[in-house]
């Protein structure tokens, strides 16, 4: 287990060509983002993805997201990308707003129980977005055993997961400490599964639709 402080330029350049090593090799990184810290590997690395939902203590039935670090990212992981998507994109990525989408039926990866869809995400957050451009997709979910409190700091993540992560990357606290807002648009009209940091009102707006509408 290493940890690097990330505010340290040459940690953090240390920190993430571990945090790359780490991911090839199957191992899991602790890394910060613009919401709360994640636990995350290579997303097409089912192996590995058994390794992190193990060390949440968390079931297949609650399938693990996927980060991204650019937008063009999505056009190779979603069946169609649709203009409410490519609008959502474009207001709130990078950011706090994650989509369900169908995935494209062509992609080799196994994140649980998802039934043809996947959550995705671009990330606000300089480490996070580095290491998802160096590396590509990555399976990450919230840093925490599953029924405890998220992570907002590194130290808390690494209190709860201890060695059964590889590499911690430390950006200091979580900024906002808000869980990201989930829009399903995977399927039929646009639908908030979780408000979080974005506003339904800003979605709704975005959408030019009610945002009574996108809670229903």
């Amino acid at each position: 287990m290493s940890v690097y402080d990330c505010a340290d330029t040459e940690q953090r350049t240390a920190g993430l060509a571990a945090a790359r090593t780490a991911l090839q090799s199957g191992e899991l990184v602790v890394m910060p983002t613009d919401t709360l810290y994640g636990i995350g590997c290579d997303a097409f690395d089912s192996t590995a993805v058994d390794r992190l939902l193990r060390a949440k203590g968390r079931g297949r039935d609650m399938p693990v997201p996927v980060l991204i670090g650019s937008w063009a990212t999505i056009d190779g992981l979603v069946s169609v990308v649709t203009p409410q998507m490519r609008d959502l994109t474009r207001a709130f990525w990078p950011g706090a707003l994650s989509l369900v989408v169908a995935q494209a039926p062509s992609l080799a990866w196994d994140l649980g129980d998802a039934h043809g869809t996947v959550m995705l995400r671009m990330p606000l957050h300089p480490v996070a977005l580095e290491l998802l451009r160096a590396h590509g997709p990555m399976a990450v979910s919230s840093a925490n055993v599953s029924g405890r409190a998220p992570a907002a700091t590194m130290a808390d993540a690494r209190t709860q997961l201890g060695g059964a992560v590889s590499v911690y990357l430390d950006g200091g606290p979580s900024e906002h400490a808000v869980a990201s807002t989930i829009v399903d648009v995977s399927a039929g009209a646009p639908r908030i599964l979780r408000e979080g940091a974005v506003a339904a009102e800003r979605v709704a707006e975005v959408l030019g639709v009610d945002a009574q509408a996108l809670r229903a």
